[in-house]
């Protein structure tokens, strides 16, 4: 795990190489189909050469959950490690890796009806005015939320509006399930933040000379997407959402994506932080590939 763009395929692939071991994506923006660009999804000749799971999941127009998640992947690592092989989760979603490892609570499945009931009331009236809703019906919640948490309001909601009682408390009364396997938890951590933050500008930059652009033009002409679903939430598709719609000119849409970028990857690192039993791996230290090889061999062998 490790924040965005900060190494994490490339160090994939070099295990890949040195251990028998099968990729699974943890990047939530990565299960949609036909969105490559902006997610930097591994090319066609590393995925023939490499097992990858849990890429192309869904179309753009469909809602994929934690909870779905963690389904996908626990069966996805039993058929690896049915194989006799060992399954390599990659990825910067803490959310995804924390449902896996951790388990979930038991809360209400996802209601298709009431969340497109609720997205266009947001159409509507905004997410501010859901954020009050919620903070009627969830106080506890709705605190912790700001009114344009525009996903998370929306679960919130769903959750109460379902099951008829707030989802801070159902937290508390519901218990999860651990993930029964050891686990080497590997984290690349950027030794200075000014490198990561240079990383982020140029990859958008490449994903901007790859044709983020008419990526999003041709999922608009395929399917029917409006800027609420999640994955047009994304980062970097959110912006040039904006941009083809004529609320950002070219600059401010590239300046605001990189922004977000690097607002995604403190999240990721505020994460990472209290990961418990986390090696953390300075992503500019010259001896990182020893380093990772050092941390795999040892946890292969029964001393992590």
């Amino acid at each position: 795990m490790g924040p965005t763009a900060s190494g994490k395929s490339q160090v994939a692939i070099s295990l890949a190489k040195r251990f028998d071991v099968e990729l699974v994506n943890v990047d939530s923006a990565s299960v949609y189909r036909h969105m490559d660009v902006g997610t930097a999804k591994p090319d066609a000749q590393t995925r023939r050469t490499i097992p990858h799971h849990l890429l192309d999941l869904v179309d753009p127009t469909e809602t994929y959950s934690a909870a779905r998640f963690r389904e996908d992947a626990l069966q996805v690592i039993a058929e690896i490690t049915g194989r006799g092989r060992i399954p390599l989760l990659v990825g910067g979603t803490m959310l995804y890796f924390r449902a896996l490892q951790s388990g979930l609570n038991d809360l209400p499945a996802a209601n298709p009806a009431l969340r497109t009931q609720l997205e266009e009331q947001a159409r509507d009236e905004g997410w501010a005015a859901l954020h009050a809703r919620l903070h009627q019906l969830d106080p506890l919640t709705a605190a912790r939320l700001k009114p344009g948490d525009a996903q998370r309001i929306q679960r919130a909601l769903e959750v109460v509006l379902s099951a008829g009682r707030p989802l801070s408390a159902l937290y508390h009364e519901t218990t999860r399930q651990p993930l029964q396997a050891r686990v080497c938890c590997l984290g690349l951590w950027p030794g200075e933040r000014s490198w990561l933050h240079t990383r982020i500008a140029q990859r958008f930059d490449q994903m901007l000379n790859d044709g983020l652009e008419q990526e999003l033009r041709d999922l608009r002409q395929r399917y029917v997407l409006h800027p609420d679903l999640p994955a047009m939430r994304a980062v970097g598709y959110r912006q040039m959402w904006q941009y083809l719609e004529g609320e950002l000119n070219w600059q401010d849409m590239r300046e605001r994506g990189i922004i977000a970028t690097r607002q995604l990857a403190k999240r990721q690192m505020t994460w990472m932080r209290s990961w418990p039993d986390l090696v953390r791996l300075d992503c500019l230290d010259p001896s990182l590939p020893v380093r990772i090889q050092q941390a795999v061999e040892g946890f292969l062998s029964g001393n992590p």
